[in-house]
């Protein structure tokens, strides 16, 4: 007999994305505030990584789901941690030379490479509407970086850049990866794997915290798994199409959390920009929703 199916609740995953959306973006400023206060980006990373383990493992032992331990793709996983790595690197180093704001918008742009990526490694089609949106996408990147002219840091801006490619990179392994594993499965391994070789790193960078520092430790690991699990729960009630859109609602935390936490307004050309980016997604996100609606009737037709 097949499994039961999810009840589809389209509100309530929209609220669950927001929520996860604002765990995300508070995440965001603990990672920011670390940076400010001397801890290096490889510690910030452990502690982002180490408290999932006890957290999301402990909480499937209670509820007993400890199926979810098993997997038979164990060199996938490894490969999804090194890619989780290396994106949080650089989206991590681009959040201590952005404001805010800034650096929500460069990582919009991860559809964008997600697009190009499908083209180039899956080969799929990618018709005029979907080439349209990577051209608008990135002139909004030009409009914001103004390379040669902008008070915005070139390196940030690279480094932000590069960390959407890897969120790209990384979605298109786990649409494989979905078909067999759990993703609480998939965030779990992913923590497994990176903290034992985030931990022979540790000793080399770690430096003694005052409590402030431990509570900004705290706070970015909490509301990182919390952003984790939510942006997965919300998948269970609502379709990926319907509740994306809430993504964007990033870009109004950041520019507030950047304004109230570090005094940060985004210049002239990045409200410029950010439309551009941000049209650019919602034109993909469209037409993704458009072209599963044949596939999926196709999978339901007898």
């Amino acid at each position: 007999m097949p499994a039961e199916l999810p009840i589809q609740r389209p509100l309530f995953a929209l609220l669950i994305r927001l929520a996860a959306i604002l765990a995300l973006a508070t995440m965001s400023v603990f990672v920011k505030l670390a940076s400010e206060s001397g801890i290096h980006v490889a510690e910030i990373l452990f502690w982002r990584q180490f408290i999932t383990i006890p957290l999301l493992g402990g909480w499937l032992l209670l509820t007993r789901q400890a199926a979810l331990f098993r997997t038979q793709r164990v060199g996938m996983h490894a490969r999804r941690a090194a890619y989780g790595m290396t994106g949080m690197v650089l989206i991590f180093s681009a959040l201590a030379l952005l404001p805010l704001a800034e650096a929500t918008v460069f990582n919009f742009t991860s559809t964008i490479w997600a697009v190009i990526l499908s083209a180039l490694l899956l080969h799929e089609k990618v018709g005029r509407y979907r080439w349209i949106a990577v051209v608008l996408g990135f002139t909004g990147v030009l409009i914001i970086a103004q390379p040669g002219g902008s008070n915005i840091d070139l390196l940030g801006s690279a480094l932000a850049l590069g960390g959407a490619f890897m969120v790209a990179l990384i979605s298109i392994q786990i649409r494989d990866m979905n078909r067999t594993e759990h993703q609480l499965t998939i965030v779990f391994y992913f923590a497994a794997f990176s903290v034992p070789v985030l931990l022979l790193i540790l000793p080399f960078v770690f430096t003694a915290h005052d409590s402030y520092q431990w509570m900004i430790l705290a706070g970015l690991g909490l509301s990182g798994l919390a952003g984790q699990v939510l942006l997965t729960l919300s998948l269970r009630f609502g379709a990926v199409a319907s509740v994306i859109v809430m993504d964007y609602s990033s870009l109004i935390w950041a520019t507030l959390f950047g304004f109230w936490i570090f005094g940060n307004i985004p210049p002239v050309a990045t409200w410029f920009g950010a439309p551009l980016i941000v049209i650019a997604g919602l034109i993909i996100a469209w037409r993704e929703h458009k072209l599963s609606i044949p596939r999926e009737h196709a999978s339901t037709a007898p």
